[in-house]
Formats: C-alpha cells, sequence, structure tokens
C-alpha cells in the first residue's frame, strides 16, 4: 500500500476507532495497534456498510473508501 493511502486508511480507522460502535471499533483499534487482521477488519467494514451504510452519517463514505484501500492493500 502507498504511503499516502496507508496514512488515508489510518485516519479513517481512527474515526471508526473512536465510534464506540464494537463492530468496526475493535477490528480497528486491533490494526491501528498492529495487532489486527486485515480480512477481519475488511468483514467488519463491509458489514457496516451493509448494515449502515446509506444512513446519511459521516461514516457513509468512509466505509466505502476503507474497503477499497484495503482491497488495493
Amino acid at each position: 500500500m502507498e504511503n499516502s493511502s496507508r496514512e488515508e486508511l489510518t485516519r479513517i480507522l481512527t474515526k471508526f476507532a473512536e465510534s464506540g460502535w464494537d463492530l468496526i471499533a475493535g477490528p480497528s483499534k486491533a490494526w491501528l495497534d498492529g495487532n489486527g487482521d486485515e480480512k477481519e477488519l475488511l468483514a467488519a467494514i463491509e458489514q457496516a456498510d451493509k448494515d449502515c451504510g446509506s444512513c446519511g452519517c459521516e461514516f457513509d463514505p468512509l466505509y466505502k473508501r476503507a474497503i477499497a484501500l484495503l482491497k488495493t492493500a
């Protein structure tokens, strides 16, 4: 993953980690700490996008962007 893409993903995952939503907060924190599994993280974000990806909140576009970044990593 390019450095700029990694930085963008880090910013997005930091927001997810601070969200308080267990579905994405835990896997995001683990990845940020260097202990996460990318497949589990991707699955969690895909589930979040499915569950809440069109509610109109600030995270909606972030789910899609994080998924794209992880799939091209």
